[in-house]
């Protein structure tokens, strides 16, 4: 009555369980990071893509708007710089990146 039962010690788990605990604690991040991808990186990635199409686009006699603000027209190409006639008689050398939008024609007055 005062005696309590001896039980035996259980076998300790399986190498196999101990590596899936820690795959599953992995998890989170991973997810984590697969979330970032499709939110972060990949319309970023899609958006240069977009920019550089745009650029290897561009031709003369489009209207155009840079990085800073300035509107022109595209009179002279180059391979790494545009030439924007800005006022009549007035031109300016941009870098071809430098060109954020393409306008539809007729927009410079």
């Amino acid at each position: 009555m005062f005696i309590s039962s001896a039980f035996a010690q259980t076998a300790p788990a399986a190498a196999g369980g101990d590596m899936q605990s820690s795959l599953m604690s992995m998890l989170p991040l991973v997810l984590m990071f697969v979330v970032l991808y499709f939110v972060m990186i990949r319309p970023q990635m899609k958006k240069q893509k977009e920019h550089r199409a745009m650029i290897d686009a561009l031709a003369k006699g489009d209207e155009v708007v840079t990085a800073g603000g300035v509107l022109g027209k595209v009179s002279k190409m180059g391979d790494s710089y545009v030439g924007l006639e800005v006022a009549s008689g007035v031109e300016i050398q941009v870098q071809r990146s430098a060109v954020v939008q393409v306008l539809p024609k007729g927009s410079i007055k």
